[in-house]
């Protein structure tokens, strides 16, 4: 590692109406490191980033690259830079071919016209830069969200190979999908590259990061070397404070929620949809929380959007508390009380243009009818309950909720549902890509709901989460629900992890 980094900030601020993001941060980046950027939803990383990548202006400070002050004024200027970012979304175009993923707007010419045998050459030199065997003639909506990523990578380290930003680049990928990534990593750190790192899984931050940078609060706590911080001090430090272990809410959990043994609120019977689940049985008490695993692709998300109408069965019968009910529709499955917040909170769950109050009253306003409007008096009273109750940050009920924290966004959309007190809650992945802290809310919240009588379907790739809140655990694979475990305190990740193997109850 040189002395000199090549990405320095000294006392950057950043302000939003009423928020002060960012309060005299520093950052130091050093050639060949994997560093870590840790903090709270709300602690100023996002901020951060988009300073760093010229999303936003900074207010005050100065960024340095190579020693030299830099003026950050856009995303190309950055990349221009030398600092380049691959984020959580693949945002590149999966109707067009890997290399052309890889050379848009940078397309080698001969004779003014594209160069298609170079630029074809040129990519598949790349990839294989990187031990990565695809076709780069196929189109790259063919391949994994894991491949996407690699050549979002392979895109940005070969337009800039000083600094990798790399926002929460695991949150849709599986353990060997996250090896490959890891692998691609390391060789690019050990060629010099300065690669920032996100992420909110800590067992991958203190395998692959060298130091990390902490904010609380907009403000920089600290910067570390990995080896040197355990875990309970990383989280102590992000928080401020002692954090209750999520194994004691697990254990607390179940002493106060016995299995229900009541009539069921839902009963689905053979229910299947052509290509995406095989049919399959359910059955959800009130005030049980039943937990659905299994790996990306197993059919998890295809039959919670049965059950809430979101996609059309095409075989099999669903039952509300004993009577038949076709739930066709959205709106069908809200009429019964079902509610579902989707894993894909930015393009089905919220909409970004809206303020905090608009997107939590707008399910009851759907639900109401848009003939029958809710007051501006009554949405302002809902919204500041709830902004409350789950203490969304910040606590303005006009901010737009595209400018909070993944973690604040996730509790505007659980907002939206709870105003209108549903019978049955769906949660697909709600804890993905936040922090510690709100992880350790929801978990509490989707706890103490239980407790009060609602049923839930809670949807996580985490397989310890899903023991910590499950009753019991129904297991796909391949499309099929393969088993339906008791979570009776003897059931372990192990024994899941073996089931979705085996595909078969052990």
């Amino acid at each position: 590692m040189r002395e000199r980094p090549v990405l320095e900030v000294h006392g950057l601020r950043k302000e939003f109406p009423g928020v002060l993001a960012l309060d005299g941060v520093d950052f130091r980046l050093f050639p060949g490191e994997v560093h870590a950027l840790m903090g709270e939803n709300g602690a100023g990383k996002s901020t951060l980033i988009k300073v760093l990548t010229g999303v936003y202006e900074s207010d005050g400070g100065s960024v340095r690259l190579d020693g030299r002050e830099v003026f950050i004024s856009g995303p190309l200027q950055a990349q221009q830079a030398g600092i380049s970012t691959v984020y959580q979304e693949v945002n590149l175009c999966p109707n067009l071919s890997v290399a052309e993923n890889i050379f848009i707007g940078r397309e080698p010419r001969r004779f003014g016209l594209v160069h298609w045998a170079e630029l074809r050459r040129r990519a598949a030199e790349l990839v294989a830069g990187i031990d990565l065997d695809v076709d780069v003639t196929a189109p790259l909506g063919s391949y994994s969200i894991a491949v996407q990523q690699l050549v979002a990578i392979v895109r940005a380290v070969d337009v800039s190979a000083k600094v990798l930003i790399l926002d929460e680049p695991t949150s849709s990928l599986d353990r060997d999908e996250v090896r490959q990534l890891f692998t691609v990593m390391r060789r690019l750190r050990d060629q010099g590259v300065a690669i920032l790192f996100v992420s909110h899984f800590l067992d991958q931050i203190y395998e692959i990061c060298d130091r990390m940078t902490i904010l609380r609060g907009g403000r920089l706590e600290g910067e570390y070397l990995t080896r040197g911080l355990s875990q309970v001090e990383l989280v102590s430090r992000m928080i401020g404070g002692e954090l209750a272990s999520l194994d004691e809410l697990s254990a607390t959990a179940r002493r106060k929620r016995p299995a229900p043994s009541g009539a069921p609120f839902l009963e689905a019977e053979g229910l299947a949809r052509n290509g995406a689940i095989e049919p399959y049985d359910l059955t959800v008490r009130p005030g049980e929380v039943i937990g659905l695993a299994g790996l990306l692709g197993s059919g998890r998300t295809e039959a919670a959007r049965l059950l809430f109408g979101a996609d059309g069965n095409d075989a099999g019968t669903v039952r509300i508390e004993g009577a038949p009910a076709a739930l066709r529709t959205p709106r069908a499955a809200i009429s019964h009380g079902i509610a579902f917040c989707s894993e894909n909170r930015k393009t089905e769950g919220l909409v970004g243009e809206l303020t905090v109050r608009e997107n939590i009253v707008l399910a009851m306003q759907a639900a109401r009818g848009w003939t029958r409007p809710l007051s501006r008096a009554r949405q302002d009273e809902l919204a500041l309950r709830w902004i409350r109750a789950l203490q969304i940050r910040p606590d303005n009920p006009e901010a737009l909720v595209r400018n909070l924290s993944g973690g604040n966004q996730q509790k505007v959309l659980l907002a939206r549902w709870l105003i209108t007190d549903p019978k049955l809650l769906i949660l697909d992945e709600p804890t993905r890509g936040i922090d510690i802290g709100a992880k350790a809310e929801i978990q509490r919240l989707v706890a103490r709901l239980a407790e009060e009588g609602m049923s839930v379907v809670f949807i996580s790739a985490e397989l310890e989460e899903v023991l910590r809140l499950s009753h019991r655990v129904a297991v796909l694979r391949d499309h099929r629900l393969v088993a339906e475990l008791a979570n009776d305190g003897s059931l372990t990740p192990e024994r899941i992890m073996a089931t979705i193997a085996s595909g078969a109850q052990s």
